[in-house]
């Protein structure tokens, strides 16, 4: 895991600007730092600044900007399989003078081109200089973030905004209406388009190269085209189960390659269970477990999390969140993150990253995308009863479990009639929730309709493919890179790997649910390696705060912090504010509300109106 950020155009960085970057770039990569200039034509230069974590070959021999003999490479992230990547190319004749998967990347790359990323699994973001040209790319799912930027002098990239404004010298004007955008619909709004939270910042796509060549043009393509409609409908349940169990194992595997240990997060849920299992028993690896202790009873998972680690024999480490300084420690991580965070997980997700920090460890391994390869969600189930319409035997076993097992732990009120998709198949206000109402607290009329991108007809099905490009877990990994680099830790998601998609994308959807129990297939594909209590737990927990567990709003001196004079207030209505705040009890919605309220005021107070930028 590395830092990069760079220059392609007719200017040349002057070096205070150089150096505040690689500076901003600490924390991305505090083992080493390396800066390429190079002079291209009479009128073009290119600027590569990197920084280093070091995870794999821990030698200064991998330290980047990595030059052949006529290419030049900044790489963040990993190629998971490139030892065997190294042997196919060995028998090609390469030669190699390292140990890393940086040297593999490069060479892969001088071997085959653009072409020899569908060979690599892994996650990344590089930038990549070859003769006539500047390669950019990013992997499959996202995982680690490539920003873009173009003037009319060329292009400026970077892991992270404040990488590119140190180079440009200021920071970009705010995005209002993605700030708006985010208060009123939500997270799961955030990634629909290409816009940031800055005007004119994009962030490469995943699965997507772009090639700027010196004689001025542009490219940009996809190297990865995943099939979404490959379901396999005449596939046992058994058959499904066996190829995720062989998937998972092969990339819980992959992942553990390290040359430095690396922890675990572990909740009661299955997902980290399933991963932490398979890595203890399958690999016998010594797991270190990390847990955030909720202080809220409704997500309270410590029972299934101490019975997990006495069966599983983990070492482990609860961490309980420090409620103090809630706002100072939030504008902190604002700061950092170069924009609002998404829920309240994530303040706790900052705290559970600085104890893996100091307990020594540099690579840190997390459940996400789990729920939206397997069906994990609660309105999964009612997608799943519609997905059934045309079958009403079945459609009605679903429904009777849903009543039996699920209807009695779903709290969205939106999702409590089982046949909501059945009788509006568009129904989807439960995703933008409250949106009208929220609306209603701004000064100026404001609104965005749902919107989702078509991958295949069967509706739960595209409904996980929009979380999992669209929605949910791009949202995830930008927290989790950012939460987890502000401590110089890497972090990594074995569930987001290519031949695991695919074989996701080959069960059928009457797979995903059984006898009204949602992953079905994980569940199984487990079964024997996970404990039993816990993939037999059909309620989903997660981690979700009130923000009045973290402060305490009805103090004189936090609301006079609230209610400070600040741009907020020329787009959301003071009173409004003052209207929840007053109340006794808020609801979940309205809870949430408030704390992208608090993160929207406290960005504005620290991006907006700003002419240079200042390093944090």
């Amino acid at each position: 895991m590395c830092g990069i950020a760079g220059y392609y155009g007719s200017k040349i960085i002057n070096d205070s600007r150089i150096e505040s970057c690689l500076r901003l770039m600490g924390r991305r990569g505090p083992d080493n730092n390396g800066y390429f200039h190079k002079k291209l034509t009479q009128d073009l230069n290119v600027q590569i600044l990197h920084s280093r974590l070091k995870i794999l070959d821990l030698d200064s021999r991998s330290n980047q900007p990595f030059l052949s003999s006529d290419s030049c490479l900044s790489f963040n992230g990993e190629i998971y399989n490139y030892l065997e990547l190294r042997e196919d190319l060995k028998k090609l004749g390469k030669i190699f003078n390292t140990n890393s998967d940086t040297e593999v990347l490069s060479t892969i790359l001088e071997e085959f081109g653009v072409l020899g990323l569908d060979r690599c699994e892994g996650m990344w973001a590089f930038v990549w200089l070859k003769a006539d040209k500047l390669i950019l790319s990013r992997d499959r799912f996202g995982e680690k973030p490539l920003y873009i930027y173009e003037d009319e002098s060329g292009i400026f990239f970077g892991s992270e905004p404040k990488f590119i404004f140190a180079l440009l010298g200021f920071n970009l004007p705010i995005n209002r209406n993605h700030l708006i955008r985010y208060l009123i619909n939500g997270y799961k709004a955030l990634y629909k388009n290409q816009d940031t939270f800055f005007v004119g910042l994009k962030e490469l796509q995943p699965g997507m190269v772009m090639k700027v060549f010196n004689d001025g043009r542009k490219e940009v393509s996809k190297y990865w085209n995943p099939n979404f409609n490959q379901q396999k409908e005449n596939m046992s349940f058994s058959e499904a189960v066996g190829l995720a169990r062989e998937a998972l194992i092969k990339s819980v595997g992959l992942r553990l390659r390290a040359d430095v240990p690396i922890a675990f997060c572990l909740s009661g849920g299955i997902d980290s269970n399933a991963l932490i299992a398979i890595a203890k028993k399958h690999f016998k690896y010594d797991v270190h477990g990390f847990t955030i202790m909720n202080t809220d009873s409704r997500y309270e998972e410590r029972d299934m999390v101490e019975k997990s680690v006495s069966q599983l024999e983990l070492r482990h480490s609860p961490v309980a969140i420090d409620q103090s300084n809630f706002i100072e420690n939030l504008r902190d991580i604002i700061k950092y993150h170069d924009s609002p965070i998404s829920t309240i997980t994530y303040y706790a997700q900052w705290q559970l990253m600085s104890f893996i920090a100091a307990e020594g460890y540099k690579v840190s391994i997390s459940g996400t995308a789990a729920d939206e390869l397997f069906s994990g969600y609660y309105d999964h189930h009612n997608f799943y009863i519609q997905a059934l319409d045309g079958n009403p035997k079945e459609q009605e076993i679903a429904r009777n479990n849903w009543k039996e097992i699920v209807a009695s732990i779903v709290r969205n009120p939106y999702l409590q009639n089982p046949d909501c998709f059945i009788l509006n198949k568009d129904l989807r206000d439960h995703i933008y929730l409250d949106a009208q109402f929220f609306s209603t607290f701004l000064v100026n009329p404001w609104s965005e309709k749902f919107t989702e991108q078509y991958y295949c007809p069967t509706i739960l099905r595209n409904r996980m493919n929009n979380e999992l490009f669209h929605e949910s877990v791009p949202v995830i990994l930008h927290e989790d890179d950012l939460n987890s680099m502000y401590f110089s830790i890497e972090n990594r998601s074995p569930f987001l790997d290519r031949n695991l998609f695919d074989v996701c994308q080959k069960i059928p959807t009457k797979h995903l649910i059984r006898d009204g129990k949602a992953k079905a297939i994980l569940r199984e594909a487990v079964r024997g390696i996970a404990p039993d209590f816990i993939l037999d737990n059909p309620r989903k927990v997660g981690f979700n705060v009130p923000i009045e567990n973290y402060i305490d709003l009805k103090n004189p001196a936090v609301q006079a912090q609230i209610f400070k004079d600040s741009e907020i207030f020329s787009i959301v209505k003071k009173e409004s504010i003052k209207q929840l705040i007053e109340k006794t009890h808020l609801p979940n919605s309205q809870s949430k509300f408030l704390f992208y309220f608090l993160n929207a005021k406290i960005f504005l107070e620290e991006f907006g109106g700003a002419e240079s930028y200042e390093m944090v």
